[in-house]
């Protein structure tokens, strides 16, 4: 429920070198401040005790900001028993107030919340940008579907809506995308419920489809393969960065451009997508490539060359993929014979993320236990309440790297 406060605003000094007094009330990161119309001087107001003193009408006045704080709260509850508190404004929340203490008709008062609406506040609440920009992307989505979307309730989002929506996204998206946007709208609906402002509830009848995820791994011959290729030479910069993340065990590419330095042969760092404590140590294969491209105010010299991490990333998957066989070929065009390259690619749709999962599958394969590569890999270590108990032993993830990579190399 919102908090109701007396505020006595000392920012907006009138001739008479009084200020207003005001209620200010919070919901949900929301404020608002509605004015009382009354105007002291600082010795008349008692903040402490939030009564007025000192003021030859503070008896009526002090009786007059208890009934509008109780109309204020009985206009909050109505609010509320109709489930639009959590999906107003702050500015929406003061006028319909102002309205009440006003005399004023309140319109509408039954209005259905507006999915849209509470979507995008949902989405504008999350801290990580690249979990608000997914709830974002997904409202668009539906912003795209919908005839009239600032009128879409979270009632018109019934079973056969989720079902067409689904047949429309399936034209452009595959099902695990498709998923994506499904989970996204469930959580909202998750959020809209448990602060009870809807009892309507699709996801009861609807199930969100799913298909095992395309290879994303390389076998070890595969990975000395890649490594080793004669590879164009401005290529050699981005396997040499696939590498490195595989020797960091597969570390994210924001992370790596990140990196700020090497503290006793080690690199830490806090991973920006789960917000965990990483420290890994630099094994001389990485330490090679680190002091190769070595960085003027990161570890790296990634972000001294590219505007931001995602271009680089974007950059680093699209030469990744063109590593292979390159051929001049003879091709007419715009009636003119030109030799163009001919590109037969080893991995054609490697991505960084396969560093990862290589690394993954070889410690499979090579008997390191599951738990540990759980641990190197920063997952929870079996479920969330032990987890937190156990004092990890990194030593395990050190020696299971080493052993990854001492197999690799035996298989030059």
């Amino acid at each position: 429920m919102a908090t109701i406060k007396l505020y006595f605003d000392q920012r907006a000094k009138r001739k008479d070198d009084k200020y207003p007094l005001k209620v200010s009330i919070s919901h949900k990161q929301q404020s608002a401040l509605i004015s009382l119309d009354i105007f002291l001087l600082p010795e008349q107001w008692d903040a402490n005790k939030e009564r007025i003193v000192g003021h030859p009408n503070r008896l009526f006045l002090n009786n007059y900001i208890g009934r509008q704080k109780l109309n204020i709260e009985t206009e909050l509850l109505n609010l509320k028993a109709v489930g639009l508190l959590d999906s107003l404004s702050g500015k929406q929340i003061k006028e319909r107030i102002q309205q009440s203490l006003n005399g004023e008709t309140v319109e509408a008062t039954n209005t259905p919340p507006l999915f849209v609406e509470r979507c995008r506040k949902f989405a504008e609440e999350k801290k990580n940008p690249r979990t608000k920009e997914g709830y974002m992307y997904t409202l668009n989505k539906v912003i795209e579907f919908c005839d009239e979307p600032d009128k879409l309730t979270f009632e018109n989002l019934s079973y056969t809506w989720l079902k067409d929506f689904e047949f429309y996204l399936s034209e452009t998206s595959a099902i695990n995308s498709i998923s994506i946007h499904m989970r996204n709208i469930r959580a909202v609906f998750n959020d809209a419920l448990n602060s009870e402002i809807i009892s309507c509830y699709p996801f009861r009848k609807y199930k969100i489809k799913s298909e095992a995820t395309a290879k994303r791994s390389l076998s070890p011959k595969d990975l000395v393969l890649l490594r080793d290729y004669p590879c164009e030479e401005h290529q050699r910069q981005y396997l040499d960065m696939f590498m490195l993340i595989f020797y960091l065990i597969g570390i994210n590419v924001i992370d790596l451009c990140n990196l700020k330095e090497i503290c006793n042969g080690r690199i830490e760092y806090r991973r920006a997508k789960t917000k965990k404590l990483y420290s890994i140590k630099v094994e001389p294969e990485a330490l090679k490539i680190l002091e190769k491209y070595k960085g003027e105010k990161y570890l790296l010299n990634i972000l001294d060359r590219y505007k931001n991490y995602k271009d680089y990333a974007h950059r680093l998957n699209e030469n990744l993929q063109e590593i292979g066989e390159v051929k001049f070929v003879e091709k007419v065009i715009k009636g003119k014979k030109r030799k163009i390259k001919e590109r037969k690619p080893l991995f054609p749709d490697i991505t960084t993320y396969w560093a990862r999962h290589t690394w993954a599958t070889i410690a499979h394969k090579i008997g390191i236990p599951k738990d540990t590569i759980s641990m190197a890999l920063g997952h929870e270590f079996g479920c969330k309440t032990t987890g937190i108990y156990i004092d990890y032993d990194f030593e395990k993830v050190e020696e299971a790297n080493r052993k990854v990579i001492d197999y690799i190399n035996s298989l030059d």
